[in-house]
């Protein structure tokens, strides 16, 4: 007898899928537009473009104001609708120039363990190819050199030498004692 499940709801063994993950993903890709847009924002304000048309619009709302007081002028109490505005545009500046500080230091902190992890591949490196020739040096020990092996072949044709001498020699001497053992059996 087959025990079969006709059961055809979710299994409970598979997890469901979600859609979470998409809107998490749309969150971080705003969260880092919005650091990019900080980013240049912060860069601009740091520039003399920026400080040059900051001045050109205080100097334009003050020429207003003051040349023409009584046509229309921007801020109807002296300058405290052109304070409001700046301070505004400093209380955004401030978090803005903030916020792309803070991905500065993350980029920065990335960076120097990037920095941290070449330098000690590059100490492992180092210490691999001192002990590398640490031995190479051990094993030149060993090796001959030129004047060891220059030495050795004078002393065995020092050696040669001597033993061809001992040769004519002993040639020598055998053929005299043939000619004087010759010379007797005659």
């Amino acid at each position: 007898m087959e025990l079969r499940s006709e059961h055809r709801g979710p299994r409970l063994d598979v997890p469901r899928e979600s859609r979470r993950p998409l809107l998490r993903r749309r969150r971080e890709l705003d969260k880092d537009r919005f650091g990019r847009f900080a980013e240049n924002f912060a860069r601009f304000m740091g520039t003399a473009r920026f400080l040059l048309y900051m001045t050109l619009f205080v100097l334009v709302w003050l020429a207003w104001n003051w040349l023409a007081p009584g046509t229309l002028p921007f801020d109807a109490y002296p300058f405290i609708f052109l304070t409001l505005i700046l301070s505004l545009q400093a209380s955004y500046a401030a978090p803005l120039i903030l916020l792309a500080q803070n991905r500065q230091e993350d980029r920065d902190r990335v960076i120097a363990e990037q920095d941290r992890q070449a330098n000690t591949r590059a100490h492992a490196d180092m210490e691999f190819l001192a002990r590398e020739m640490a031995s190479l040096r051990m094993a030149l020990g060993e090796v001959a050199t030129r004047d060891y092996v220059r030495s050795e072949l004078r002393s065995l044709l020092g050696e040669i030498g001597e033993l061809e001498e001992r040769r004519d020699r002993d040639r020598e001497s055998s053929e005299a004692r043939r000619d004087d053992d010759g010379g007797d059996r005659r």
